[in-house]
């Protein structure tokens, strides 16, 4: 729902955040939306901002990447490294130049997520390609800006995917281009606490993860042991929606 008034308070604005998680706030200066992201500490789900101002958009913009959010890794140990023959993967070619250390948690499950390193890195075999995560095979589950979780089958070109780092902040970033290729694939096995995580990806030195000290380490260098940063979440999802249910996943 947007909601525009002339106006904003902090009491009215509260009552509408604490009704629903789906208030867009249609603001005008950089104190309405700092407001309007903070408010209740969770925040406004959006903001429309109305200015002709090029400096007050890229102030508000700094904002609302602050108020993203973060999420909470946790380090896993790797248990298995194995290929698995060929199969389709998917490459998410983002709007957005990442850095090292960032990249998209992915999941061959809806319970736990690795972190896939974006193709920030100088290597022998081609040019970097900062804007792509080299994502996993067709049919894992992609953690999204919202809470929710989408196939990488189903990532299209105009989406906002989720970006992390090894300290678990958080921004999102416009999709460009998807592609799906035929290629060598590997399972990687990990766990954390009881939590077992799992994901398929191209078997291909520019393919990494990202260890527990944020650097990346290449899927061909993985060993048993080794531990990476992930995150875990209840099972269960309708349509990328969390949900309460009974559920086995392996």
């Amino acid at each position: 729902m947007i909601v525009r008034t002339q106006d904003w308070t902090v009491i009215p604005l509260e009552n509408l955040v604490s009704r629903s998680e789906r208030i867009i706030a249609a603001v005008e200066t950089l104190a309405e939306a700092e407001l309007a992201l903070q408010v209740l500490e969770c925040g406004v789900r959006g903001i429309i901002l109305t200015t002709p101002d090029p400096a007050l958009i890229r102030r508000v913009g700094s904002l609302v990447k602050k108020a993203s959010g973060a999420i909470d890794l946790c380090t896993f140990t790797v248990t298995s490294i194995r290929p698995i023959g060929l199969g389709d993967r998917v490459c998410v070619d983002t709007c957005t130049l990442m850095r090292e250390g960032q990249g998209m948690l992915i999941g061959d499950t809806s319970s736990a997520f690795l972190l896939v390193h974006a193709e920030t890195l100088e290597n022998p075999y081609v040019s970097p390609r900062p804007f792509r995560v080299n994502a996993g095979a067709v049919h894992a589950y992609a953690l999204m800006p919202n809470g929710k979780t989408v196939y990488l089958s189903e990532i299209r070109a105009g989406d906002s995917v989720l970006i992390a780092d090894g300290s678990g902040a958080t921004e999102e970033a416009a999709v460009g281009r998807v592609k799906i290729e035929r290629r060598p694939l590997l399972l990687v096995e990990a766990e954390a606490d009881g939590a077992d995580a799992s994901l398929v990806l191209q078997n291909a030195e520019t393919i990494r993860l990202v260890g527990e000290d944020g650097n990346a380490i290449s899927v061909v260098d993985l060993e048993v042991g080794d531990r990476i940063l992930g995150c875990t979440a209840s099972p269960g999802r309708h349509f990328g929606v969390p949900v309460k249910e009974t559920i086995l996943e392996r």
